[in-house]
C-alpha cells in the first residue's frame, strides 16, 4: 500500500472535500512514482485519519485531489518510547530510527550520558533532527503506518531518568540478571537505552533511586543500536498472542 502524509489535513474532512498535497510528499508522489490525475491514493495526517483520494490534478508544485471515504483507526492501547544514547556512528542511529518506526514505537528521544560521544551543537542538532524525521517518515510510509512515531527534543540521562507518565520504566543494563518478564499489554512503556560502552554504574545507580526497573537483554552483549532495535521487537512481540488493538 502506497501511502502518503499530509499532517496539516484538518480532522473533519468529509466525503468530496478538496485536499492539496505540497511539499516532499508531492516530489514522491509526482516525480517518483509518477502519479496522474484519475488514479486514487491513501493519505493519513499522522494521526489516525485514513483518507481515501481521487487525484483531480497534478500541477508543478503540488496535487490537488477529492476525499472519496473517511476513517480513523485508534491507536494501539500499547506505546513504546525508546531513549535512546547519541552514537558516535550516525549511520548507527540512523538504523534504530528506521527499524525502531517499522517496528511500531510511538516515541524515540535522542539522550546524552556520561559515555555519549557525540554531542553535537545546537546548530548541527537541528540538521539531525530534520534528518532523523525525514528517515521515521519514510519507515513510516514503507510500513504503512497511520499513527506517526514522535521524535523529541534531545535530553540529558538525568531528565530521561524522571520523566513521568509511564507505567513501566526500564533501563536494559549488561551486568543484569533480571529477565524481562514485564507485562507490556496496554501500557505506557519506556526503554532508556545507553551509548557504546554502555551505562556508567554511577547513572545505573541513578536510575534505580529513580524507579527505573533494571533489565537484562541477554548473556552477550548488544551493540547501543542493537539493544534499541530489541527493546521494540521484544514488546512487539509478546503482544503477537493478543488481540490486534494492542499491537504496536
Amino acid at each position: 500500500m502506497e501511502l502518503f502524509y499530509l499532517p496539516s489535513a484538518p480532522a473533519d474532512l468529509a466525503p468530496s472535500s478538496p485536499i492539496e498535497i505540497d511539499g516532499a510528499e508531492f516530489h514522491h508522489l509526482a516525480r517518483v512514482l509518477r502519479k496522474r490525475a484519475g488514479e486514487h491514493i491513501t493519505v493519513t495526517d499522522g494521526r489516525g485519519q485514513r483518507l481515501e483520494v481521487e487525484i483531480r490534478e497534478v500541477g508543478k508544485h503540488s496535487m490537488e485531489g477529492v476525499v472519496l471515504e473517511r476513517s480513523v483507526l485508534e491507536p494501539p492501547s500499547t506505546s513504546v518510547t525508546v531513549a535512546m544514547s547519541l552514537l558516535k556512528a550516525p549511520a548507527r542511529f540512523d538504523f534504530f530510527l528506521e527499524k525502531a518506526a517499522e517496528l511500531g514505537v510511538s516515541g524515540v528521544i535522542p539522550m546524552i550520558t556520561r559515555r555519549t560521544v557525540s554531542q553535537p551543537s545546537r546548530e548541527r542538532m537541528g540538521a539531525r533532527m530534520e534528518r532523523w524525521r525525514s528517515i521515521m517518515l519514510s519507515a513510516s510510509r514503507q510500513c504503512g503506518r497511520f499513527h506517526l512515531p514522535e521524535l523529541h527534543e534531545p535530553l540529558a540521562f538525568g531528565e530521561a531518568v524522571r520523566l513521568d507518565g509511564y507505567d513501566l520504566r526500564l533501563i536494559p543494563y549488561e551486568a543484569s540478571a533480571e529477565p524481562p518478564e514485564a507485562d507490556f499489554a496496554g501500557k505506557k512503556v519506556l526503554f532508556l537505552i545507553g551509548p557504546e560502552g554502555g551505562f556508567s554504574p554511577e547513572e545505573v545507580d541513578e536510575a534505580r533511586s529513580a524507579g527505573l526497573q533494571e533489565i537484562s537483554f541477554g548473556r552477550t552483549i548488544l551493540r547501543a543500536e542493537s539493544a534499541g532495535v530489541f527493546a521494540a521487537a521484544l514488546v512487539r512481540a509478546r503482544l503477537l498472542d493478543g488481540p490486534p488493538g494492542r499491537w504496536l
